[in-house]
């Protein structure tokens, strides 16, 4: 019995240490910001659930209205809103340089079941 309990202390000390570092490196796998006032379009394409045609969005904004005073002046940007800035915003940065180095996953969305996709048995 104190062997199993010797046992079962140590997997919960192992798990204690695990998840925490699982969990921070899952939210930033890439482990970098972007420069959203330096950065290239393939350089703002890394960030999670951005891709070619939005980050060209972002530059040609740039390049028309100025640089970004502050990582929430993206959402002036067509097609950034609050939800997508929310998911960004821990690599965002307006100052330094760009050390995003490859594209970052985010979490996906999980799917509920809605009212409209009933069973075909169930519809009678």
């Amino acid at each position: 019995m104190r062997k199993f309990l010797n046992s079962v202390i140590t997997v919960a000390i192992l798990l204690a240490i695990a998840v925490p570092a699982i969990h921070a490196d899952a939210g930033t796998a890439a482990g970098g910001v972007v420069n959203i006032n330096s950065a290239d379009a393939s350089q703002l394409a890394m960030l999670p659930r951005v891709g070619q045609k939005a980050a060209q969005r972002v530059v040609d904004y740039r390049t028309e209205h100025g640089p970004f005073q502050t990582t929430s002046d993206l959402m002036q940007v067509k097609g950034f809103g609050q939800k997508s800035y929310d998911r960004l915003s821990q690599y965002l940065t307006t100052e330094g340089k760009t050390t995003l180095t490859a594209k970052v996953k985010g979490p996906k969305k999980l799917r509920t079941k809605s009212s409209s996709h009933k069973p075909a048995n169930a519809a009678k």
